[in-house]
């Protein structure tokens, strides 16, 4: 097999962000044949010119290798932050007091201009603000409608405009900034994937979306406030799919609670049958340098034994100065981990509980019979993706070949576990179904000849949701 079909049947998906460090079609065309799945645009960063650019690389690439490939546009989100020092930078004093105040004038060493009414709208005596990615803590003493008189409880060294977190409060605000409104306009108009919804805080930030982005995309929901896990179950049903931005995340949430987070949102994502993406500060060292940590190796390797859909490479695709490493040393993990993870059991022990529709018995079948029969592949003809992603809910540990005839489908699809997704015309009969299943298994070297794979599809084809038969074929001779 090619090392090209190597790393397109890893079952753990790799999210690489392009950049400064990774804009040229030939660094895109090197990442994704080292192992990327699916590209990030972060509309953090960068024009418009710039992300139509990445996307025109991107949909070339695609043509000329035959694979679907996923677009990712990363909307930026509200940003909170201070006001500008008169000198730019103060020193606090731990136990000092520090104002702070909604139309301040500069900011010196006893006062600070923060110019967002909804912090102070959200907080209360006995809050907690946290400055410069949680350097500095404030503890909230006396506040009103446009001031907040607080306590210096940590840190000393603070500039203008740092970021500002307020842990364990709903903000009234929006995720959706003039900006973003802007930013996703530009996304959808390029064709991306996928929109991934920052600074989601509750439910009716996800319905906001759905209203704008209107089926043109799927959404996705960034985990990065502990508000969000208070309404988990909810905000995962209702979004495509979930990313557990672990960096934001952690600021504002004791570190040791992150990785029960990371599980919790693992299962329940699973549960759904949503895909869920494990981000940030994977392999970080490798923005300077061309070998990871050991503990990042066994970061990653831990999210993939949890069993998430995909991990993700921020600055290290993005700006650092080894992107194509970064992508080839992820790669390697994945595909250790997997193999031990085979060897020992499968990943994710624990199954998930199922509705009890004639879709999800045929799913939950196909998996089990794939392995009483050895199956190569499991291979599901589907419009919607929800027989696919019905199949990768399961974990099984042969890969999962998507077919359907939406290219929008397929390229959505190569962002969940084990799935190898084709685009290809539908099929008008079971005889038609069988042998391009067969056909297009052995083509792309899931399967050999006498091999068995366990087909499942929906009757009328073309039917979206309507999974309701199961074949068992062996890869004839031809």
């Amino acid at each position: 097999m090619s090392t090209f079909l190597e790393h397109r049947l890893r079952q753990t998906k790799i999210v690489a962000t392009l950049g400064p460090a990774s804009s040229s079609k030939a660094m895109i065309r090197s990442l994704f044949e080292a192992g990327a799945d699916v590209f990030r645009l972060n509309f953090s960063h960068g024009t418009a010119d710039e992300h139509r650019a990445r996307m025109k690389s991107i949909r070339e690439i695609e043509q000329e290798l035959g694979r679907p490939i996923a677009v990712l546009a990363d909307l930026q989100g509200p940003k909170l932050r201070l006001g500008v020092f008169e000198n730019d930078e103060i020193s606090l004093t731990i136990g000092q007091t520090f104002r702070l105040e909604l139309n301040g004038t500069l900011g010196d060493e006893a006062h600070a201009p923060l110019p967002h009414p909804e912090i102070f709208a959200a907080i209360k005596r006995g809050s907690e603000l946290l400055l410069d990615d949680g350097k500095v803590r404030l503890r909230v003493g006396e506040c009103g409608q446009d001031f907040a008189v607080t306590i210096v409880e940590a840190g000393h060294k603070l500039s203008s405009r740092k970021g500002v977190n307020v842990p364990h409060a709903v903000l009234p605000l929006s995720p959706l900034t003039v900006k973003d409104r802007i930013d996703l306009e530009i996304a959808l108009e390029l064709g991306a994937d996928w929109i991934a919804l920052s600074f989601v805080q509750r439910p009716e930030d996800i319905i906001e979306a759905r209203n704008l982005v209107r089926g043109r995309a799927a959404v996705l929901a960034k985990l990065e406030k502990p508000s969000a896990i208070k309404f988990l179950t909810p905000i995962i049903d209702l979004a495509d799919g979930v990313m557990v931005a672990r960096g934001d995340l952690g600021v504002e949430m004791p570190p040791e609670d992150v990785p029960r987070t990371q599980k919790r949102i693992l299962r329940e994502a699973r549960r759904f049958g949503k895909p869920v993406i494990v981000a940030t500060q994977m392999l970080e060292s490798m923005i300077g340098s061309p070998t990871p940590t050991r503990a990042e190796a066994s970061d990653v390797a831990g999210a993939v034994y949890d069993g998430a859909d995909a991990v993700m490479l921020s600055a290290e695709t993005a700006s650092g100065e080894y992107p194509y490493e970064s992508v080839v040393i992820m790669d390697r993990i994945i595909r250790r981990t997997q193999e031990d993870a085979h060897e020992f059991g499968g990943l994710v022990n624990e199954k998930p509980s199922v509705q009890h529709t004639p879709p999800d018995a045929i799913t939950v079948a196909a998996c089990q019979i794939a392995d009483t029969v050895a199956a190569s592949a499991i291979i599901t003809y589907t419009t919607s993706g929800s027989t696919t992603l019905r199949a990768a809910r399961e974990r099984p540990s042969m890969p999962i070949m998507g077919l359907t005839p939406v290219l929008a489908t397929a390229r959505r699809l190569a962002l969940s576990f084990g799935v190898h997704a084709v685009h290809t015309e539908d099929v008008q009969s079971f005889k038609d179904m069988v042998d391009k299943a067969t056909r297009l298994a052995v083509r792309d070297h899931i399967a050999r000849v006498g091999d068995r794979v366990v087909i499942t599809a929906g009757v009328p084809f073309g039917t979206p949701g309507s999974t309701n038969i199961l074949r068992i074929a062996e890869i004839p001779d031809s």
